[in-house]
């Protein structure tokens, strides 16, 4: 497997500390960056600012409940826009409420998981995702 760009959109420290670990431990050696709220995402998937030169991702981490842009409003921009829409993106959220969830889904998100309270459960679903998004899935290509 070849490695692939990832953005993950968290706030949290620690959510973003295990992420990171998480996919650093796998065999693929992925690139990540992170930003930290809705309007850096958007910033960094259009290339203004400072992210002029960002990669376009193979995969967005989009968490929920977001500074200055909520997650769903990252999501509804990402899928409206032509040049973003064939992203991949995975709403990784602590909500489980059945309208986040369902507003999700409603923006064509490709699947939206729960995080689980405990750290060790938190690493297993990163690594489920790694494995089935980065060596199971056929991503398109970003080039």
């Amino acid at each position: 497997m070849s490695p692939i760009n990832i953005l993950l959109v968290e706030d949290n420290e620690g959510d973003i500390l295990l992420t990171t670990e998480a996919l650093t431990e796998g065999k693929i050696a992925n690139k990540v960056d992170v930003v930290k709220d809705g309007y850096e995402a958007i910033l960094y998937l259009e290339n203004k600012g400072r992210y002029v030169d960002a990669a376009t991702p193979d995969l967005i981490l989009l968490d929920v409940n977001l500074p200055k842009l909520h997650g769903h409003e990252v999501l509804e921009k990402i899928k409206s826009k032509e040049q973003l829409k064939h992203l991949p993106v995975i709403m990784l959220s602590t909500s489980s409420s059945s309208e986040d969830i369902m507003a999700s889904y409603k923006n064509q998100v490709n699947c939206y998981i729960t995080k689980p309270v405990e750290a060790e459960d938190f690493l297993k679903v990163i690594s489920s995702i790694e494995q089935f998004w980065i060596s199971v899935v056929k991503l398109p290509s970003s080039k």
